[in-house]
């Protein structure tokens, strides 16, 4: 007996709002299948507004109006059971969030989870890692957003420790991250990776994959710490616009895709790794499962 249901994810994030849609194939004596069928991004950016004025703007309050309108007619045409909204650290620090977010429930209907950053390195670190790690290896997992960037060190498949730094892109770029933020973060990776010989970096977030795809690997096969560097330097190189126009690249991600791979490289030189793999989840996929998990398990009480 097959069955396949769609389930929906959204991400508030603090550089773009993602709508993720699912297919959920399950068939009797199989394990379940979580299948993508549908990615709508749209880079609102609200960490630009709260990050620096502490409050989403009238523009962009109706912008995420608008998106969650049109998320809730996709999800619809689609034919979405169940969906998750989730906003981050921008919403989460903004000082009107709670007016946005009753609006947007107000308009489109859609109740969204305003959701602490723990939680949210807690949602990411359930995407069913273990799939794409070897248990025998250490691993420190960094999903860098906007406002926030997620730390979890994973030792033969155990989580060992998690933590949110507010050491994000859209932070960085606009100059919001003090050099205390940074050695605190050098004391933590330091601290809680120190005691392995052998450690690789896990990276998610927009940013990676986006160089991951440009570096033409084979899914699976990581990226070298070298190669991180050398195109870190060569897209420092270009201006903004040249990374629009040569670079091919969109012009919301050509001014984060720098400060991004500045956390990972520290990333990398902190723990000592050499190598970091690109598994392409984040917290849309942690959403779409965690609303599985929740059904089942209810299901069964």
């Amino acid at each position: 007996m097959l069955s396949i249901k769609k389930y929906a994810a959204i991400d508030i994030g603090s550089n773009a709002v993602r709508l993720l849609i699912s297919n959920i194939i399950e068939q009797k004596g199989k394990p379940v299948q979580f299948k993508k069928n549908s990615l709508v991004r749209v880079p609102i950016r609200l960490g630009a507004d709260v990050f620096v004025n502490n409050r989403i703007s009238k523009d962009n309050t109706q912008r995420l109006v608008d998106t969650m309108l049109a998320f809730k007619l996709l999800m619809k045409s689609h034919k979405v059971v169940k969906y998750k909204a989730c906003a981050t650290s921008a919403m989460r620090e903004s000082a009107n969030g709670k007016q946005v977010v009753d609006l947007i429930l107000k308009n489109s209907e859609i109740s969204i989870d305003v959701i602490g950053g723990e939680e949210e390195a807690a949602i990411i670190a359930a995407t069913d890692l273990n799939s794409y790690i070897d248990p025998s290896k250490t691993y420190l997992y960094v999903d860098v957003g906007g406002g926030s960037t997620e730390f979890t060190v994973i030792h033969e498949g155990q989580q060992m420790a998690s933590k949110s730094f507010k050491i994000g892109t859209v932070r960085l770029l606009n100059d919001m991250v003090s050099k205390e933020a940074w050695q605190e973060l050098e004391q933590w990776i330091k601290l809680h990776t120190a005691e392995f010989d052998k450690i690789s970096v896990l990276g998610s977030g927009g940013n990676i994959n986006k160089i991951f795809k440009i570096s033409g690997k084979a899914m699976g096969k990581p990226l070298t710490y070298f190669y991180l560097t050398s195109y870190y330097q060569m897209l420092q190189s270009y201006s903004y616009e040249e990374r629009i126009t040569e670079l091919d690249l969109n012009q919301d991600r050509a001014d984060v895709i720098i400060p991004a791979m500045r956390i990972y490289l520290s990333s990398m030189k902190w723990s000592g790794a050499k190598n970091i793999y690109v598994p392409k989840i984040g917290l849309a996929d942690g959403i779409i499962k965690s609303i599985y998990y929740q059904t089942v398990s209810s299901n069964t009480q």
